[in-house]
This record gives C-alpha cells, structure tokens and sequence, in this order.
C-alpha cells in the first residue's frame, strides 16, 4: 500500500516546561534575561525555543526534541537552541514545508517579559529563517497559581503553520 499524498498545510504544537534553580542563566526566545534563578537543563534549557521546535518538528511528523536531540548525548550539553531550532527548520524543509508563522506563549509568574518580545521575536524568526512578521511571542503569568504561579518553573506552548512547498527530498 502506497503512502497517502501529504496535505498541502500543516500544524504543529509544542509544549516545555523547565525548573527554575540558583546558579543558571535564564535564557528565553534566545535573550538572556537578569534574573535570580535560571532554567535547569541540559542545553541552554530555553523553554520557548524547545516548545517551538517540537512544534516545528510536529508539524513535519519529524519525532520530537528528545528524539533529534536527546539529552543523553554530551554534543547537546549546554547547546545553543537557537541552532537546535534552525536544525528542526531545515529538518522541515527537507520534509517538503515551509514554515508560514510561530505563535507562543511563555507562562512565567516573574520576569515580566515585554521589554524582551521584540528580541526574541527577532531571534526566533532568524533561527527559522522567515520574516519577524510571522512570529508572535506573549508572555503570561500562572495567576500564582500551582508551581508556576509559585516561580519554580517556567513553561513555554507554541504552535506553527506550514504549508507545502516541495515533494518530501526522499521524493526528489
């Protein structure tokens, strides 16, 4: 039995949540932001850039971060994720799309991000390679509610748009 043909639009959406902990950078979109505590993980731990990519990589049906990145591998041990991200972009337009746009959301009792938006909408439309337009980025608090709302940890939610732009490579 033959594969179906792939539908010409395509969503992802993608979900990460790290712990805040002393000692560590807080890194979001890509923009270190000042703050006490930092987010614990393997690579940079950006939150955002990781919900992103599993997006990005949703809406290929590439797997997920764990499966292209895992971190079991030291290469990943503190990893730009904006290279991760950009990886998962070209790993996507390998499949046969071509991303249209990112919304996210960032949820975070403190920092207050809106001094931060615009970088990291700059960051992540370069990681992606598509225009600052066609990405979005909010930042919302958990209300102090559960372990969010009590700033031990910080959660990021994307979903994107891809359409098709070329038969998948392996089609070529």
């Amino acid at each position: 039995m033959s594969e179906p043909a792939c539908p010409p639009i395509r969503i992802g959406q993608g979900y990460d949540i790290h712990a805040l902990v002393p000692g560590r950078r807080l890194v979001l979109g890509g923009v270190t932001i000042e703050h006490t505590l930092g987010l614990l993980g393997h690579s940079d731990a950006d939150a955002l850039l990781h919900a992103i990519t599993d997006a990005v990589l949703g809406a290929g049906a590439l797997g997920d971060i764990g499966s292209w990145f895992p971190d079991s591998d030291p290469a990943h041990a503190g990893a730009d994720s904006a290279i991760l991200l950009a990886r998962a972009c070209d790993g996507l337009r390998e499949a046969g799309y071509g991303l249209q746009n990112v919304d996210a959301t960032v949820i975070a009792q403190t920092p207050r991000l809106r001094d931060h938006i615009e970088q990291m909408r700059e960051n992540i439309a370069r990681a992606c390679g598509i225009e600052v337009g066609q990405v979005n980025v909010k930042g919302k608090t958990a209300e102090r509610l559960g372990a969010l709302g009590r700033q031990e940890g910080i959660a990021a939610q994307a979903v994107v748009l891809a359409t098709r732009i070329a038969p998948p490579a392996q089609d070529r």
